[in-house]
């Protein structure tokens, strides 16, 4: 798939689109979902063209990749998530219901998320 960079990511990546800004540096950018699914609902998107985490760890430059993972432990940090605990989450692609074709990751938090996903049972 081809990088759309008319995402609503890129363009707040471009400040086309507000968000409401919790974390940026040369590498990422990270703001509060505007429909958040927990308490604490921050996403972190990398300063690239980048489809999904495939596309990311496949093409993007090494300091990137490193840059990128570290600011999403510098957001957890900075929200103090660290000692309560927190989730990270990437969808890729249609079966994992990836809504925005820019590569991200979810960072949830603020409560007990419970189980990660369903068990199932054959």
């Amino acid at each position: 798939m081809a990088y759309d960079p008319s995402n609503i990511f890129a363009r707040i990546l471009r400040g086309e689109l507000p968000c409401n800004k919790v974390y940026e540096d040369d590498y990422a950018l990270a703001f509060h979902d505007i429909a958040p699914q927990a308490p604490v609902h921050v996403l972190v998107i990398p300063k690239g063209d980048y489809v999904s985490q495939d596309d990311f760890a496949a093409s993007a430059p090494d300091a990137l990749v490193a840059g990128f993972f570290r600011a999403v432990g510098n957001v957890a940090r900075e929200l103090g998530l660290v000692e309560s605990g927190y989730r990270c989450l990437a969808n890729t692609g249609t079966d994992a219901h990836q809504e925005v074709p820019h590569f991200h990751v979810h960072i949830f938090a603020g409560r007990d998320l419970g189980r990660m996903i369903k068990r199932f049972d054959d």
